[in-house]
């Protein structure tokens, strides 16, 4: 595979998403495009991830498992960043579409993450010996997707659409924090995990494999989210007396 291969693909990707948000014809059809696309490049992350890059220089072939279990949390640290963003829009100017949003990425990144560390704890039975260690990444992670497990579930200690929406977005940013303190505890505290990989750490062939991955994984984030606001959107206007269009000040816009 060329190496320019990821960079190619991650413009299309990208290029896809920005028309999807900007033209709203579009977004018919074009979350399918990125499902078929995505559903291609995972095909061909399989090959390249086991036959094309070589064996890792120290864990062989168990190492293989990078080219998935980093992208899983990367996709779940970007779903937690939508979370804090649209948290902050629903903050600055309230609008039941940042809500919906807001609730829908924080569903897709526990799934993400918590897939991520279970392919993690496959990861660490065959270098460390153990499913699990009391390590601060494994901790900082777990205790990240317990912070947002708890945000979807305080979702629902109100009926209350306003309050909850107000009550939810503040819980977001809160629960933000605990997104640097995973990234950075590898280097802030003496851990098994490995430190984050660079492109200067890696071997071509390994670096693009990686980060193909990455683009793969970054179209099903995008398509998830999607169709998880759909849902949610749904629930709000069939479910709850939103108030009018053009309500009064202070009150919260559809």
């Amino acid at each position: 595979m060329p190496s320019w291969a990821p960079l190619a693909a991650l413009v299309v990707v990208v290029g896809l998403i920005v028309l999807h948000l900007a033209v709203r014809s579009t977004r018919t059809w074009v979350w399918k495009v990125l499902t078929g696309l995505g559903s291609l490049m995972l095909v061909a992350l399989v090959y390249f991830g086991l036959f094309w890059a070589p064996p890792e220089a120290f864990m062989s072939d168990v190492g293989r498992i990078i080219y998935v279990h980093v992208p899983f949390v990367w996709m779940c640290m970007l779903a937690f960043t939508v979370n804090v963003g649209a948290a902050l829009a629903y903050l600055f100017k309230k609008s039941w579409r940042t809500d919906a949003l807001a609730e829908s990425s924080a569903e897709v990144g526990v799934f993400f993450g918590a897939t991520g560390v279970l392919m993690g704890s496959i990861w660490a039975r065959p270098t460390w010996g153990v499913w699990w260690d009391w390590d601060p990444r494994l901790i900082s992670t777990t205790v990240m997707l317990l912070v947002y497990v708890g945000y979807l579930a305080f979702r629902s200690f109100t009926e209350d659409p306003e309050r909850r929406a107000a009550w939810s977005a503040a819980a977001a940013i809160l629960g933000y924090v605990s997104l640097p303190i995973t990234w950075f505890s590898v280097q802030w505290w003496n851990s098994l995990h490995q430190r984050q990989s660079g492109s200067g750490t890696m071997d071509k062939p390994i670096r693009v494999v990686y980060f193909w991955g990455a683009v793969s994984f970054l179209t099903f984030l995008f398509v998830f989210i999607v169709k998880r606001y759909e849902i949610a959107r749904a629930r709000q206007t069939g479910a709850l007396e939103l108030p009018p269009l053009e309500a009064p000040k202070g009150q919260v816009t559809t």
